[in-house]
């Protein structure tokens, strides 16, 4: 069973930085594709970025040039960079895992099928 355990998350300030961890256990990760995914209040989950096993990233619009995934496949760690941070990226953020292999396949939000618990990012105007 694939356990995903979130950190990272916090209180902070538009403009500022936080980085995002998930943690990987339960299964090989290898050649298979991870991701975030966020939910803000009263809102839909939405797709924030994803990683597939060759580094090859995707990114929602509304974070493109402010965030960045990245992954290190031999510690099953998945990351989260966000910089410049707004308000509207208060949310909780899952980490997301898929069980569709390929190591250079695009992965999007239906993709996933295993998820975290989340970590809550608040930003403040």
């Amino acid at each position: 069973q694939v356990h995903l355990v979130e950190s990272g998350g916090g209180l902070v300030q538009a403009g500022d930085s936080l980085r995002l961890s998930c943690a990987g256990s339960g299964r090989s990760f290898s050649g298979y594709g991870m991701g975030w995914v966020r939910q803000a209040p009263g809102k839909e989950r939405e797709f924030v970025s994803s990683i597939n096993w060759n580094g090859d990233a995707t990114y929602a619009d509304s974070v493109k040039g402010r965030f960045t995934i990245s992954r290190d496949n031999y510690k099953d760690m998945l990351y989260l960079h966000m910089n410049s941070l707004i308000p509207e990226d208060t949310a909780v953020y899952y980490c997301a895992a898929s069980d569709l292999w390929g190591p250079s396949r695009t992965y999007g939000q239906s993709d996933f099928d295993s998820w975290g618990r989340g970590t809550q990012v608040t930003v403040s105007s």
